[in-house]
């Protein structure tokens, strides 16, 4: 993922030899999917083979990359092929904010639609004492919560990732001017940004089980506050484990001004997780 225009770079794209990984990575999928119909099921096999499918997926991952990672850092990428990159990544990046799209889609119509009209006049013969006022659990659950305050941890963690975004900029322009040693700073403290952002949000989680009685189960409030903020911190999780890879790589020396979208991408990803995470604060939190 380090693609870019180089003078020794053959032809306009690059044709990789034949690759185990595709079929290394079905393995994985078909063991996992076993083992999610098993765990379901309550089998004892199916725990043992979702743990073989995410090791070999594991096991994958650090082989296909790696892969790229010494094609890239061999400059058998061309100007084509660094074109392919940034469509590709923004595609999937297009596809993650789809994926959120649904959730946050979810959440208003529970709150403009269905909470309104389960407390309209026409369903007052059904659920007569159902006030629907929003956060709620809905008509059938009797289980007393208290919302997630905006103003706490929340409000801490929206200034840490809005700070990690600007660290992220200053070591990218770093990047840029050849500075490796200042790119490397301002990278490895974006990071632990977001390790101190995922810790804080385990405190929150556990503030809410044990405080609040705000959980999983509490209704379409707890439902969709744990899907949404819950899916935004395994992005974190996902983007933190990127931009370790690349300060890995940086600390290598497999970067330069010209040659580094493997940084660009990683980069791309975390700005949508900090844009995302505006969005839920605003809405989840402070509405």
């Amino acid at each position: 993922m380090g693609a870019s225009s180089h003078p020794t770079a053959p032809g306009k794209y690059f044709v990789p030899e034949p690759s185990k990984w595709p079929l290394v990575g079905s393995t994985a999928l078909l063991f996992m999917a076993f083992g999610a119909v098993g765990s379901m099921n309550s089998l004892g096999w199916g725990w043992w083979s979702l743990g073989i499918g995410f090791a070999i997926l594991l096991y994958m991952l650090f082989g296909w990359f790696g892969a790229v990672i010494k094609e890239s850092e061999a400059r058998l990428y061309g100007s084509n092929v660094d074109i392919s990159f940034r469509w590709s990544m923004s595609w999937f990046i297009f596809s993650e904010v789809m994926f959120f799209a649904a959730f946050f889609g979810a959440l208003g119509w529970a709150r403009l639609h269905s909470v309104p009209d389960l407390s309209s006049i026409d369903s007052k013969l059904l659920w007569p004492n159902y006030a629907g006022t929003w956060p709620t659990t809905g008509p059938y659950i009797d289980s007393p919560f208290t919302p997630m305050g905006a103003w706490g941890i929340p409000a801490i963690n929206t200034a840490l990732l809005l700070l990690s975004g600007v660290w992220l900029t200053l070591s990218h322009h770093a990047l840029i001017a050849n500075n490796r040693s200042k790119a490397i700073f301002w990278l490895a403290i974006t990071i632990l940004f977001g390790v101190v952002f995922l810790a804080l949000q385990v405190y929150e989680y556990i503030h809410a089980y044990s405080d609040l009685n705000l959980k999983l189960t509490s209704g379409i409030f707890g439902s969709t506050f744990f899907m949404l903020t819950g899916f935004h911190g395994f992005h974190v999780t996902v983007g933190a484990i990127m931009l370790f890879v690349v300060l890995v790589r940086l600390m290598r020396g497999h970067f330069d001004s010209k040659h580094h979208f493997a940084f660009e991408a990683a980069a791309w990803y975390w700005h949508f997780v900090d844009v995302v995470w505006l969005g839920l604060f605003v809405i989840v939190y402070m509405l």
